[in-house]
């Protein structure tokens, strides 16, 4: 992997990421509120099911 690929794949997190606020800041602050809701432990869960997730697609894809 090079470098350019590094960073197109920094934007693309970019550009999802600011879509939601973007698109509907009320709906996001609304998300927001219930994450900050949730317990360590809820967090911790949905942080590993991410990881998880992305390491079997970067590992699926490559």
């Amino acid at each position: 992997m090079d470098s350019t690929t590094f960073w197109l794949a920094m934007a693309l997190v970019l550009v999802i990421e600011g879509f939601m606020p973007f698109v509907s800041p009320g709906t996001w602050r609304q998300t927001f509120v219930q994450i900050l809701k949730l317990s360590d432990g809820q967090l911790r869960f949905f942080g590993l099911c991410s990881l998880l997730f992305g390491v079997a697609l970067i590992w699926w894809l490559a």
